[in-house]
């Protein structure tokens, strides 16, 4: 089948829907499909068989884009739509497939082309308003919900990137039968043993410091401030640990650097910046106690996967964010609040047999529920659906 992909995003940025775009077209390839991406003009190349990448032009005095929305998107999609416009002219393609608000373009060109349109929903539309505090309108946010209920209801196939997602769509459409698809293969590699140890001699770290690390963007979701005041608790009674956080723009880094002197911790606290996603499993395994704040919103964290891979004891915020995945088989599952944090944290550091077998588990797990096959599985599911086809009994894995 050719695919006519549509992804308002920097393809490819190492950032979360960015990486869950990519991972979605390796196993469309890896079924036998043909994908051609329409995507910003921002991103670096990654080839693969079976992708061909068609950039929109860039909008005048537009030289990034962040990450939630923004101004610089409305340029920037009317861009993408008339590149996407003019591809599904040049070609036939089999259907198209729509990422985030490109489901506006998507189910357009379906309609126009009578062409079947899967929607792929890493979000809720009107609660990134609120996640990255973009407006308190009114308006924009029945505008945001409309959308949202337009693409569930025009669109012949739905893929959810967490349960929660799939409500949203059963709220909309109670007979809607979304594919849930989590991100696991699209949160990264698994630590390598041993690598950690240079990363820690890089940042003047010893092999026996309790080393606490925090890995992802430096969104005022993620709850770093959270974060820092729990590590002020846990270094009152563990001056030895060490806090490291890997991410964060330059500018970002400068306020949490801020935030962390003002908590008491600007001592301990290691920052490295935005370092390539190739580096980020040494520094998982660099760690004795992986952690995730986050204080607000219902996706699961991209992070939360590969977390999982990396066998250490992962501490978390008990919210619907990390509980969709995350259990207290698994994890270390605290009250979203400074004490809560610190406490969990050095749970994990006080014992670290257990936090050993934590981590055991969750490894366990990421093999199994959250393996690759079982994510091509799932895409090959959501394509019968697009398609309108039977599901081939023991579908699933690599073809």
């Amino acid at each position: 089948m050719r695919i006519l992909m549509i992804a308002p995003e920097p393809f490819f940025e190492p950032r979360g829907t960015p990486f869950s775009e990519y991972h979605r077209i390796r196993a469309l390839t890896d079924l036998g499909h043909t994908v051609d991406l329409v995507t910003y003009p921002f991103g670096r190349d990654m080839p693969l068989p079976g992708l061909r990448v068609f950039r929109c032009l860039r909008p005048p005095f537009v030289t990034r884009i962040k990450i939630g929305p923004s101004m610089a998107k409305i340029p920037l999609d009317l861009a993408l739509s008339l590149t996407a416009f003019r591809r599904a002219l040049a070609e036939r393609y089999d259907a198209i497939h729509s990422h985030e608000e490109g489901a506006l373009i998507g189910i357009v060109l379906a309609a126009l082309f009578r062409r079947p349109h899967l929607y792929d929903m890493h979000s809720s539309l009107p609660q990134q308003l609120s996640n990255f505090s973009f407006s308190r309108s009114r308006v924009l946010l029945a505008v945001f919900r409309w959308m949202e209920r337009l693409f569930i209801t025009r669109s012949q196939a739905i893929i959810v990137i967490c349960p929660q997602l799939a409500e949203t769509v059963r709220q909309v459409a109670p007979d809607a039968t979304p594919v849930l698809i989590e991100n696991a293969p699209g949160s990264g590699g698994a630590p390598v043993a041993g690598q950690g140890l240079r990363t820690r001699q890089e940042f003047g770290l010893s092999a026996s410091t309790p080393l606490v690390v925090y890995t992802g963007t430096f969104e005022a979701y993620q709850g770093l401030d959270l974060l820092f005041s729990a590590m002020a608790v846990v270094t009152g009674q563990r001056p030895d640990a060490r806090l490291l956080l890997a991410g964060g723009r330059p500018e970002q880094v400068e306020r949490a650097r801020e935030q962390a002197h003002r908590a008491g911790i600007g001592a301990v606290t290691v920052f490295t910046g935005e370092r390539p996603a190739e580096e980020i499993p040494q520094f998982l395994d660099a760690a004795d106690v992986l952690v995730s704040p986050r204080s607000t919103g219902t996706n699961t964290p991209l992070k939360i996967y590969q977390y999982l891979r990396a066998g250490r004891p992962i501490v978390a915020t008990r919210l619907l964010t990390h509980t969709q995945v995350l259990t207290d088989d698994i994890s270390i599952l605290t009250e979203p609040s400074a004490e809560g944090l610190a406490q969990g944290i050095m749970q994990a550091l006080a014992d670290p047999a257990a936090a050993l077998e934590l981590g055991r588990r969750a490894s366990t797990l990421a093999e199994t529920k959250y393996s690759y096959e079982a994510y091509v599985g799932r895409t090959r599911q959501a394509v019968a659906q697009l398609t309108g086809e039977p599901l081939p009994a023991g579908a699933g894995g690599v073809r």
